[in-house]
């Protein structure tokens, strides 16, 4: 059996960032404040809450004068006030290319267009991007699913940084003949563009491919979703004890990919279990 893995594989440059910052602000003051998860990726957690990182649900959750920090997927601009004024220092370890989102939906919305959002409305990326917009913003799954409402009306659209390329140009070719104006920005970020190339030409040189990442995660799913479109088994799991030798039967090539959150740690564990079976 050979082992191939995606280049480039696991985590971006933005998740990285943020948990580079986090790091060296937990060094310093021994205890943190997410709001919600940093990284969607529950053994990377894990290893934070050891550094002295505490997740919570609510800024109110969070004790006046605390250290808090902002995961990459940012915040409202409501709850970014919140966080600063409740906070005696405020670590925003929001995604460049989230900010660059954040900041083409405010544009679009202040243009007059109807803001269309490619992507998961539960997402917290997507309840941030939607907090920027000041006029209306729909938030659209797939070409199937645009409201009646916005036939005829001038339309914005925009992605979710981690959608799949597919998906997005779908939903935009699905608004040409029902809109008279669109205005598209393309903001899946680079790194999520490279992984979902790499696994797709992956998918020409294996047998199967193993996606390695938090299942709670986005960008992770849309990558074994691309597998399993090319017609090639895919086993979605987040760490290597999770391995099902049965799995590999039959298989003399086998694949290594991982999401934009999975740590390089973990990609080693699964290479090194691989390499021993």
């Amino acid at each position: 059996m050979k082992t191939i893995t995606a280049n480039p594989t696991g985590l971006c440059f933005g998740v990285r960032r943020a948990i580079t910052t986090l790091e060296e602000e937990l060094a310093k003051s021994k205890k943190v404040y997410s709001l919600g998860s940093p990284i969607h990726n529950p053994q990377e957690i894990e290893r934070l809450f050891e550094l002295g990182l505490v997740v919570v649900d609510s800024p109110d959750d969070i004790p006046k004068g605390a250290v808090s920090f902002i995961r990459a997927h940012g915040v409202t601009p409501q709850t970014y006030a919140v966080l600063k004024e409740r906070s005696s220092m405020l670590v925003d370890g929001t995604c460049p290319f989230v900010k660059t989102a954040q900041e083409k939906a405010e544009e679009l919305s202040k243009d007059g267009y109807v803001v269309v959002i490619s992507g998961d409305v539960k997402h917290p990326e997507v309840q941030a991007i939607m907090g920027y917009v000041k006029g209306p913003v729909e938030v659209i799954a797939s070409e199937n699913d645009i409201p009646q409402s916005l036939i005829g009306c001038r339309c914005g659209i925009m992605s979710q940084t981690t959608q799949k390329v597919a998906s997005f140009a779908a939903l935009v070719g699905a608004f040409v003949p029902i809109s008279p104006e669109i205005k598209v920005y393309n903001t899946i970020c680079k790194a999520t563009l490279a992984r979902q190339k790499s696994v797709s030409k992956l998918t020409s040189e294996v047998d199967g491919i193993i996606i390695l990442g938090g299942r709670n995660s986005a960008n992770t799913r849309n990558l074994a979703e691309i597998a399993r479109d090319a017609g090639i088994p895919a086993l979605l799991i987040e760490h290597a004890d999770e391995l099902d030798r049965g799995w590999l039967e039959n298989k003399e090539r086998i694949g290594i990919a991982a999401g934009c959150s999975t740590p390089d740690w973990l990609i080693k564990q699964l290479i090194e279990k691989l390499q021993k079976m």
